[in-house]
């Protein structure tokens, strides 16, 4: 087997310009000593740079033409290396054993889903670097106060400081995507515990930013009620979002200022 076909259902754009692929590889250096998980290996081009750091290196691929082309053309991967899985399905902490780096092409069509599972082994995966569609990456790395900051900024941006590195260009793929791409890297931040209900900070990063055009108090305000109903109670919030702090719009907050209001709501710290 000589050829693997990019496959559009399962997001497959194979990078051609092995300077580029070696350009992501090097990224893993930032954590230099654990082994690495490759999501999305396709035909190999990241692989063969990556098995020259002369780490532990496991590749997982959904695709079962790309994994007989891997098994053909990488005898340096023993079979248990190649992994016919579905990275979202993984029981993540079975593959080393112990924390790794995680990189990869990652497929366009599930790259937020990645970041946000990354996030939840956050422990396991001290470093995640790899390319996405240069639109997630801006939405990764954006800071607070500017249009790309949303509910992945926020979510990911609570356990990993974030870095864009570069842009990719369409032409170097087969077939070219529509879009750009771009290379980041994620390194686990200083934070050890979420300081606040972490499943509620989820909920409340998602309520606000799918009305984002809105003050806080508008959003809000739907989100305390369902609080309420939820532990049987009803509470007057009026005071709370009279608060100058719920005229901003949700882009305006930092994680620190989504998890200081999580606490509040947690403790139904309305009147203050």
């Amino acid at each position: 087997m000589r050829y693997v076909r990019p496959k559009k259902a399962l997001g497959q754009h194979f990078l051609c310009d092995l300077s580029i692929a070696r350009r992501i590889a090097d990224t893993v250096d930032a954590c230099p000593v654990l082994p690495i998980l490759e999501v999305g290996p396709g035909t190999g081009v990241l692989t063969q740079f990556l098995l020259e750091k002369g780490r532990p290196l496991r590749v997982v691929e959904i695709d079962n033409e790309s994994v007989s082309y891997l098994l053909q053309h990488f005898p340096q991967l023993a079979d248990e290396d190649i992994i016919p899985d579905d990275f979202l399905k993984m029981h993540l902490e079975r593959t080393f054993g112990e924390p790794f780096v995680l990189t990869g092409n990652y497929p366009y069509n599930i790259s937020s889903q990645i970041f946000l599972r990354v996030a939840e082994y956050r422990d396991l995966i001290p470093c995640c670097t790899g390319m996405v569609q240069k639109e997630v990456a801006e939405r990764l790395a954006a800071q607070p106060g500017t249009k790309a900051f949303g509910i992945l900024s926020a979510l990911v941006q609570m356990w990993y400081d974030v870095e864009y590195l570069f842009t990719v260009e369409p032409e170097v793929f087969n077939p070219p995507p529509k879009v750009r791409s771009a290379v980041i890297r994620l390194i686990r931040n200083a934070r050890t515990e979420a300081g606040c209900d972490e499943r509620l900070y989820r909920r409340l990063v998602k309520t606000v930013f799918n009305q984002r055009r809105k003050m806080l108090r508008v959003t809000l305000r739907g989100l305390l009620a369902q609080l309420d109903n939820e532990r049987g109670c009803t509470t007057d919030y009026s005071a709370m979002l009279a608060e100058p702090l719920f005229t901003r719009r949700p882009e305006q907050l930092s994680v620190d200022d989504f998890i200081a209001l999580t606490q509040r709501i947690s403790r139904k710290d309305y009147s203050i």
